[in-house]
């Protein structure tokens, strides 16, 4: 990659960092897989950085890359996640009000890759059905039912939190 493009990835990975971790976070449900995630896709955006520039939305090619591979990825059981990593994330004082939900993010994460993602691409990204569908390879009423039923779990994930709390 030429000097001058190498400094245009480099800027836009400097300045968006922080909100596609947290993206990624919301997709994986945790700090780890988010860093894998988010490292895959930047690495495949810099490969093809000059034609992804030249889309009006860059960031947006991101973030489909990420649903994309967190889809396609296989959980890899034999990775022990550690309570203390050996390396510091970079610290996002946003990050914590997504992170602190912690009855929200453990719903999210009790949904199965494919709700998780339509209710990203829908209510994070403002993706209609249609283009939802496309990213996903499904049809547009396959979205809907995905959305409809998520939203339902969401709901009474929600009911059960309160019962267990009032």
């Amino acid at each position: 990659m030429p000097d001058k493009e190498l400094a245009r990835f480099d800027d836009f990975v400097t300045s968006r960092l922080p909100a596609l971790y947290r993206y990624a976070c919301a997709l994986t449900g945790n700090r780890h897989d988010a860093e894998d995630l988010v490292q895959e896709a930047l690495t495949r955006t810099g490969a093809g950085w000059r034609r992804v520039r030249r889309k009006d939305d860059p960031e947006g090619y991101v973030r489909v890359t990420m649903v994309r591979l967190m889809l396609n990825r296989r959980r890899r059981d034999r990775e022990r996640l550690m309570a203390d990593p050996p390396d510091r994330a970079a610290d996002d004082q946003r990050l914590d009000g997504v992170t602190a939900l912690a009855a929200t993010q453990a719903a999210l994460a009790g949904l199965p890759k494919g709700m998780r993602a339509v209710l990203m691409l829908r209510y994070v990204d403002g993706f209609s059905d249609e283009q939802i569908a496309d990213v996903l390879g499904c049809s547009a009423s396959t979205v809907r039912s995905q959305a409809s039923r998520a939203l339902a779990k969401l709901r009474a994930a929600a009911e059960a939190q309160e019962e267990s709390h009032g």
